[in-house]
């Protein structure tokens, strides 16, 4: 279960395993647009607002043991996603690398700060006890926000720093850090025209 290139930027992994069945494919210069079905209808909402918000073009078909519980076809699904979002950066050649957004939704802030530096960091702060066991949707508990953009950065191989800044409501505060995500996500991958080569000085990421 390898993620595969499709063609310039855009590469696609079906995943399975005993607890989840995986399809996503991802192009990094599209337009925004999803196709999104996991089985856990928030995850769904967080995974279309990450989709608009970068400008990535998104397939996710997802099924699960969802009756058990929705944590195994959400990780795995986040697995999936920066596994393919690995492959579809390839080499890295021209891009911007870092990205950075600062976004309110309501009475929540949140900031997302992110270096496609190929190695794995994550860094989470400023959400309450509270949030952590607070369900979203009747499937989507608080504690799982954290574990999507862990798991996510561990096989993207990248460097996340996201911090809730603030929030009261349990669902603004779980959307306005996927939407910080996808915006700073969405300055990383472009194209700059003033890089020639791989912007690092060790001349790879």
């Amino acid at each position: 279960m390898t993620a595969e290139l499709i063609s310039g930027r855009k590469a696609s992994m079906k995943r399975t395993t005993s607890e989840s069945d995986v399809y996503v494919e991802l192009d990094l210069d599209g337009t925004g647009t999803s196709d999104i079905s996991t089985g856990v209808p928030f995850f769904d909402h967080m995974l279309d607002a990450l989709t608009r918000h970068s400008l990535m073009d998104m397939t996710v078909q997802a099924t699960g043991d969802t009756h058990i519980d929705v944590h195994h076809t959400v990780e795995d699904t986040a697995i999936t996603l920066g596994e393919v979002f690995r492959v579809a950066l390839g080499d890295k050649r021209g891009i911007r690398r870092y990205g950075e957004a600062t976004i309110p939704m309501d009475e929540a802030l949140a900031r997302a700060v992110v270096d496609l530096s190929g190695r794995p960091y994550f860094l989470h702060e400023g959400e309450s006890e509270a949030q952590v066991y607070h369900l979203i949707g009747g499937h989507f508990t608080g504690a799982m926000t954290r574990h999507v953009f862990e798991s996510f950065t561990h096989h993207a191989a990248v460097n996340v720093h996201i911090d809730l800044l603030r929030g009261r409501d349990p669902h603004h505060i779980v959307e306005v850090q996927f939407k910080a995500f996808a915006r700073a996500l969405r300055q990383a991958i472009e194209q700059d025209p003033r890089v020639d080569g791989i912007p690092s000085t060790k001349g790879a990421l």
